[in-house]
């Protein structure tokens, strides 16, 4: 599982996610109904951060 926010976002976006809002370090991104937020930039994220975002993005 990935914990580097600057590859989630990548694979977020090779994924077909669109940034749609950004509010201080929390990128929030949707695809269809699915919004997914990411704390960025961070280096190592915690992970669970990390589990959750790969669960709301469907990767699990």
């Amino acid at each position: 599982m990935e914990r580097d926010s600057r590859k989630i976002v990548q694979r977020l976006l090779a994924d077909g996610f669109v940034l749609v809002a950004v509010k201080g370090s929390h990128h929030k991104f949707r695809k269809g109904g699915m919004v997914v937020i990411v704390p960025h930039p961070k280096k190592d994220l915690p992970n669970g951060t990390a589990r959750s975002i790969a669960r709301m993005a469907g990767w699990e």
